[in-house]
């Protein structure tokens, strides 16, 4: 009889739970159209967050991190959905990783998931990004195949957006990867390439003659060929 009594109350206990968790669920259902609606993005991490522990799902927990993601909150889209490359991953969840590995300083670890990116959906402006991160951590064989791949398939309709002046501004994509191109062949030999990647430069302000970064960039190039030089010309002891 105790047995009994025991397996009852189980089951109601389960039942109960159950039901309050369906009712948990059409609640914060609710809720999270109703942030949708408003526009309140707080409110939407907050109920897809309480989605997630109620039911967890692959898909939510792209959407999370995404979301995050679009705030400028790279870590906790990191945490949300970790940062290993998985062969399953959704297109969403490589975004986010390769976004947000950017974001936070880890190259390496970005270049492996704008690859992916890449494997799924090749084109331009992905190469850009691929050609930038390899650049920074110097595999200048691998940026030139990037750089190369964009400048033959960049269309004339294709920006990029710059932000080191106060107001940020675009040229072509093409420009930019012109940009690139001397950054690469800069170097490969800084003392030597330096009037390779000035001609190049010249060339991309020509194109595009907003190019801000251009100028600064020729600029210095132009202060360390004057350095080298003036090296060069003081007499050897």
């Amino acid at each position: 009889m105790k047995r009994l009594i025991v397996l009852v109350l189980l089951v109601s206990s389960f039942v109960m739970s159950a039901q309050s968790n369906v009712d948990l669920m059409k609640h914060y259902e609710a809720y999270y159209k109703q942030m949708k609606q408003q526009g309140d993005v707080q409110g939407i991490i907050n109920a897809m967050t309480h989605l997630n522990v109620l039911s967890p799902s692959p898909a939510r927990m792209d959407t999370l991190a995404y979301i995050y993601m679009s705030e400028d909150k790279y870590i906790q889209a990191l945490n949300t959905i970790g940062y290993e490359r998985m062969v399953d991953d959704s297109d969403i969840a490589v975004e986010v990783k390769a976004v947000s590995l950017k974001a936070v300083k880890q190259p390496e670890l970005a270049i492996a998931q704008f690859e992916e990116m890449f494997k799924r959906n090749p084109n331009a402006l992905i190469a850009y990004e691929l050609a930038e991160l390899c650049l920074q951590t110097q595999k200048l064989t691998e940026a030139d195949k990037h750089i190369a791949y964009g400048l033959a398939n960049a269309k004339d309709d294709m920006k990029k957006a710059f932000y080191e002046t106060q107001n940020p501004y675009e040229v072509s994509l093409k420009s930019a990867f012109m940009y690139l191109s001397a950054l690469s062949t800069y170097n490969k030999d800084t003392k030597a390439n330096i009037d390779k990647a000035v001609d190049i430069l010249d060339a991309t302000l020509k194109a595009s003659p907003n190019f801000n970064l251009i100028q600064l960039t020729k600029t210095e190039l132009l202060r360390q060929k004057q350095v080298l030089q003036a090296q060069e010309a003081q007499p050897k002891k």
